[in-house]
């Protein structure tokens, strides 16, 4: 194209951007970089190039929200869809959900040394369907799908299923009790279950919203899980892992459950558990995969989010930490917090950061549906003595993250108090390198459907 004809195409559009530029509200216009620092533009509504020339990266903004929750060993009742609505904080919805639980099973010979048992999981998964789907329309139908049954497999986004790089996957039906062949699209609503992983006690499952899917490319969708617990591989403890790429940006969402124990050295079982983690957490790429860039661990993605029962303790006599939470003086208990200590001094978390602590401790509360910390004076026959702390946290790692609020919710289905985090993120599209000319209308996240 020569220089007059550009200098003429140019004049049109910005003819038509200072119109539309009249109607629309500037603080929902999307954020766009030029990858080739060229003559190409990129301008709000508009995706324009030259078809010998790199593609145009659009950054848009999604909001992710990460939950973790230690149950306890309890299973889901049907009165829990209360304590879940107030969890997810489904007010300010999210595009996509990611929660993190520990003990969805109690840690017992049985079920740590047994086989895996799907019921759980599959329990959990349909009632996290249904409250997140009920807000926001649509049936969702049961059996309930649980896709992830090994550590190898893929999204097909244009048929909407799960395939298998080996056999068909197998849906579990909610009482676990029966297999029946569905496809994921049976499954309507909302939100559509992406990824569900279970290790023992801990359980991760990722939900997005569908809309998402046809307007980014979702792909790579993996897991992986680290058993590091009794004896060093055990899955009492450990952490089960989501890979995944939306567009041109890779996530990991990682959910751990780590040693616990609040004796002096215990905080160093806990940060061996963390390299261990890091070292054999892998997400491997079929030989067929065309994909040669996603990342094979977890430091390899552009944005990383670590959550769940870390099991980090205070620094601090048990009578003081009580003294500063009836002050409610959280920034002169955090001064004692053993994970801010790591965080601070750069040692296996080097480079992760965690929105400030407004909150009380989370754990360990003396019983089910009970407001008072375990312990304390005078104490109780029969109840644990435990310093309260912030056992359950919520961190993140990479560049385009902002945390937009950081909570725990009331539920006293557990010893512990749920947490969750809210996320700004900016992602790659580029779907603009397919086409001269690409449709991009302003995004507000909180509002599609």
């Amino acid at each position: 194209m020569g220089n007059k004809e550009r200098k003429s195409r140019r004049k049109v559009f910005r003819l038509w951007f200072s119109k539309r530029r009249s109607r629309a509200d500037a603080s929902h216009l999307s954020e766009i970089s030029d990858d080739d620092g060229q003559d190409d533009e990129c301008m709000n509504g508009l995706s324009v190039r030259s078809m010998d020339r790199g593609p145009c990266i659009l950054n848009n903004e999604l909001r992710i929200f990460v939950g973790t929750w230690n149950v306890a060993g309890r299973s889901p009742v049907g009165s829990l869809a209360v304590d879940l609505d107030e969890w997810l904080n489904l007010k300010e919805a999210a595009d996509i959900y990611v929660l993190g639980f520990q003990e969805i099973v109690p840690l017992k010979p049985k079920t740590v040394i047994g086989a895996e048992d799907p019921t759980e999981a599959t329990n959990w998964n349909v009632l996290i369907g249904k409250t997140l789907n009920s807000k926001y329309g649509g049936a969702w139908l049961t059996p309930m799908v649980n896709p992830i049954t090994n550590d190898n497999y893929r999204y097909d986004q244009a048929t909407e299923s799960y395939t298998r790089l080996r056999s068909d996957y197998e849906i579990v039906s909610a009482r676990g009790q029966s297999r029946t062949e569905y496809k994921l699209s049976d499954c309507v609503g909302s939100y559509k279950l992406m990824a569900s992983k279970k290790m023992v006690g801990v359980f991760i499952s990722v939900w997005m919203r569908r809309t998402l899917l046809k307007k980014y490319c979702v792909s790579e969708v993996k897991v992986s899980s680290v058993a590091c617990g009794i004896m060093g591989y055990l899955g009492n403890k450990g952490s089960v892992s989501v890979s995944m790429s939306i567009g041109g940006t890779s996530f990991c969402f990682v959910a751990a459950h780590l040693a616990s124990g609040e004796k002096k050295g215990d905080e160093g079982k806990r940060n061996r558990q963390v390299t261990e983690i890091f070292r054999r957490t892998s997400f491997p790429r079929p030989s067929e995969d065309c994909h040669k860039n996603h990342p094979l661990t977890i430091l390899g993605h552009d944005q990383i989010f670590w959550f769940g029962d870390l099991n980090y303790r205070l620094y601090l006599e048990d009578n003081l930490a009580r003294e500063l939470i009836k002050k409610k003086n959280w920034s002169a208990l955090q001064q004692f917090d053993q994970l801010g200590k790591e965080l601070e001094d750069g040692g296996v978390l080097q480079g992760w950061q965690e929105g400030d602590i407004e909150f009380a401790p989370t754990y360990k509360y003396s019983s089910s549906n009970c407001n008072r910390y375990s312990g304390g004076l005078p104490s109780r026959a029969g109840e644990k003595q435990r310093t309260p702390a912030w056992c359950d946290r919520i961190l993140w790692h990479g560049k385009g993250v902002k945390q937009l609020s950081y909570f725990r919710s009331e539920s006293k289905f557990s010893d512990h108090r749920p947490v969750s985090a809210l996320f700004s993120v900016l992602v790659e599209d580029q779907k603009c390198a397919h086409s001269s000319l690409v449709p991009f209308p302003p995004f507000s996240p909180l509002h599609n459907s």
